[in-house]
């Protein structure tokens, strides 16, 4: 359990409040919301990813080696980096996009989603 030592639970006490549950209390709405777009998200995930196959990452390797994790590093840096490219593009027009699907919050979730697939990747789990 992480504690926040600078948040005791009241005035008198010595004992302090786990981080998840006193965030979830203050701002039950903000927590709330970011589990639901994660869960979202990963749902997101699944369906991308039976759509393509976990060798659209791994960039045709078997990601056995260093090599083939750079490779499928580099080429998720690649997505993101489109991603970012057309984020900047809607903002710097002032719209949502003309592709369904493709606008700012679909943008930033690939963002988010590309960005756990390379922990995924640089953890050696991917595709087992």
């Amino acid at each position: 359990m992480k504690v926040i030592k600078d948040t005791p639970k009241s005035n008198s006490s010595n004992e302090y409040v786990d981080v998840i549950e006193y965030m979830e209390t203050k701002y039950p709405q903000m927590t709330s919301e970011f589990k639901k777009i994660q869960q979202d998200q990963y749902e997101l995930f699944l369906k991308k990813q039976h759509d393509y196959g976990p060798q659209n990452i791994a960039v045709g390797t078997a990601l056995k080696n260093d090599e083939d994790k750079r490779l499928s590093l580099m080429g998720i840096w690649f997505r993101i980096n489109d991603k970012v490219e057309r984020i900047k593009t809607l903002i710097m027009r002032g719209d949502d996009g003309s592709l369904e699907n493709e606008g700012l919050v679909d943008s930033y979730s690939d963002i988010s989603n590309y960005g756990v697939m390379a922990q995924v990747v640089a953890r050696g789990k991917w595709a087992k």
